[in-house]
């Protein structure tokens, strides 16, 4: 999941946009930056997910299985298809992200405002609004990419030729041919529920941003960073669970007569009735471990190529 374009402009309603090319090409170095240092950790995350609670003993176990197995290089399977799917995803969530903020300012907030200096301004809620709207709209790119991304990191064999798809365009080729547009978006509906808890996503950068901007004196970049990694820690508390279901359902046999989720309340009792509570946390603590290192490289890429365009 991309972040690093909303956070550049959930820090001030004021500031002017920047051009839609600078965002696009700074967008490509974030996703590089955040796939080089995330993935790895989003990797351990879905198969702690997806896996029988026998396979692997906990993180450390499955990041030690995996290199010993397929070497450093099975801790970035499945990384082609959000890294170019990232440029696309940063793009559309930049440009939806403004549009939805300046409705919402404009449309909603501003005519109830009696204080003419705060009519241009958004509340934190106003922010997580704003948020969700762009995570459903991105959803669109996101729920393809995710898909694939999801059934190749879930290929444990070492050897290639064992294995089910060569690869993204190898895999998308064969979704595409045996199910169609709709294979595809498999677990699209799953995608954009949990793009829901951008809300908290959004609506919490805003109320750290300004309380470091406001009690600290962090130079602003630095306020970026640390609101921008303890906002990413807050969604993830939050939407965690959703995150699990979703995976399951991404990972789930196409097949008709193989599959086991025929709707999203399928795969949270499955869930349930396999691990109890527990089973919506299984994997959170590489997916925690990742968010805020991940994503605050990504906004300092994001925001040194801002600066030198």
């Amino acid at each position: 999941m991309s972040t690093v374009a909303e956070g550049a402009l959930a820090a001030s309603d004021n500031k002017p946009q920047p051009s839609h090319y600078k965002g696009f090409v700074a967008g490509v170095f974030s996703g590089v930056a955040k796939l080089s240092v995330g993935h790895p950790f989003d990797t351990i995350k879905v198969r702690l997910q997806t896996s029988e609670k026998s396979h692997f003993r906990g993180p450390l176990d499955c990041v030690l299985q995996t290199i010993r197995n397929e070497g450093f290089r099975g801790l970035y399977k499945g990384a082609t298809p959000p890294l170019v799917g990232w440029m696309f995803m940063d793009s559309l969530m930049l440009g939806s992200l403004t549009a939805y903020r300046r409705i919402l300012r404009e449309r909603v907030f501003a005519p109830r405002s009696l204080d003419m200096s705060a009519a241009d301004k958004l509340p934190a809620y106003g922010h997580g609004i704003a948020g969700t709207f762009a995570g459903w709209t991105v959803s669109l790119i996101a729920a393809p990419v995710e898909h694939v991304k999801a059934r190749l990191q879930v290929q444990y064999a070492a050897d290639k030729a064992k294995r089910l798809y060569k690869g993204p365009i190898d895999c998308t080729k064969r979704i595409f041919k045996a199910h169609g547009v709709r294979g595809l978006y498999h677990g699209l509906f799953a995608t954009m529920l949990f793009r829901t808890f951008f809300f908290f996503w959004w609506s919490t950068y805003d109320v750290f941003s300004h309380y470091f901007h406001n009690h600290t004196s962090l130079s602003t970049p630095a306020v970026n960073f640390w609101a921008g990694g303890l906002s990413a820690q807050v969604f993830w508390l939050t939407s965690y669970p959703s995150d699990v279901v979703k995976q399951r359902i991404m990972t789930d046999p196409l097949d008709p007569d193989k599959r086991k989720f025929r709707h999203w309340r399928d795969a949270a009792q499955a869930v349930w009735r396999e691990n109890g509570w527990r089973g919506y946390w299984r994997g959170f603590v590489p997916c925690f471990l990742r968010a805020f290192p991940a994503n605050a490289v990504a906004l300092v890429a994001f925001e040194g190529v801002m600066r030198s365009l």
